[in-house]
C-alpha cells in the first residue's frame, strides 16, 4: 500500500506540481486549497505525512498545525514557508512541525525531506529472532522504543516523530552529553538547513510533556555551553 500524503497549499500551480511529482514517486496524494479543508481532511483521512503551507486563506498554517496537535494527531508535518524570519520557523516547530523548507525550494530537496520524515516515523520491523528493545523508565514516564510510544503515569503522551527521536537520542547516550549540532545531525539529518534553536525548542516541548516541573527538569538536563544529557 502506498503512503498517503496531504498537501495543503493555496497556490494551484504549486499544489499541482507537488501532487504530480509526489505521485510519480509512488505516493497517494490529496490536496486541500485552504486551511480549514486541510485540517478536516487530515483528521478524517489520517495521512502518513502533511505538506503544509503557512500562508493559507481562512485558517493559516499555524492554526492548522495547532488544531492537529490538539486533536492528538502525531502525523509528521513538513512546513512550506516563504518567511525569512527565524522566529516564524521556530513558532511552527514549537507548535509541532517536524521540518520545513523555505520557498523557493528545490524539488529534490523537498522529496528528500518527505522521504526522511516518513522513514523516521515508521518503526523498523524487528527480525523474528531479535528481542524487542526494552522499555525505558524514568520518574513516572515509560518509553517503548519498539512501538515508539511514551506513557506518563499510565497515560499515553502524544509526541511528534522528531520529539520521540530526540528523546531516544538522549536516552541512548546513557547520561553522556550530546551537543546541539550532534543532535541536529542525528535527529534531523541535516547540517546547515536546520536553524540553531530547533533542538532547544523540541527539548522545551519534551520537558513540558514529560517533566513534573519543566522549569526545573530532573531528567532532560541542560549542560551549559555544551548541550543536553539524559538522567534517568
Amino acid at each position: 500500500m502506498s503512503r498517503r500524503i496531504l498537501v495543503v497549499e493555496d497556490n494551484p500551480d504549486l499544489a499541482f506540481g507537488l501532487r504530480n511529482n509526489l505521485e510519480i514517486e509512488g505516493y497517494s496524494v490529496d490536496v486541500a486549497g485552504d486551511g480549514l479543508t486541510g485540517l478536516d481532511l487530515a483528521l478524517q483521512t489520517r495521512p502518513d505525512l502533511i505538506v503544509l503551507d503557512l500562508m493559507l486563506p481562512g485558517l493559516d498554517g499555524y492554526r492548522v498545525l495547532q488544531g492537529l496537535r490538539q486533536n492528538g494527531s502525531t502525523v509528521p508535518v513538513l512546513l512550506l514557508t516563504a518567511r525569512g524570519d527565524e522566529a516564524d520557523k521556530v513558532r511552527g516547530l514549537k507548535l509541532g512541525a517536524d521540518d520545513y523548507v523555505t520557498k523557493p525550494f528545490g524539488l529534490l530537496e523537498l522529496l528528500a525531506r518527505v522521504e526522511a520524515l516518513l522513514r523516521r516515523a515508521t518503526p523498523s520491523p524487528a527480525a523474528d529472532d531479535e528481542p524487542a528493545a526494552d522499555a525505558v523508565r524514568f520518574g513516572d514516564v515509560e518509553v517503548r522504543p519498539d512501538t515508539r510510544t511514551v506513557c506518563r503515569a499510565g497515560s499515553e503522551v502524544p509526541l511528534t516523530p522528531k520529539e520521540f527521536d530526540l528523546l531516544l537520542a538522549l536516552i541512548r547516550r546513557g547520561g553522556r552529553i550530546a551537543g546541539r549540532v550532534e543532535l541536529m545531525r542525528e535527529v534531523w539529518g541535516h547540517r546547515a538547513a536546520i536553524i540553531s534553536r530547533t533542538v532547544d525548542t523540541h527539548v522545551a516541548e519534551l520537558r513540558r510533556k514529560l517533566e513534573i516541573d519543566p522549569a526545573n527538569p530532573r531528567h532532560i538536563l541542560t549542560v551549559r555551553k555544551a548541550g543536553y544529557r539524559f538522567q534517568g
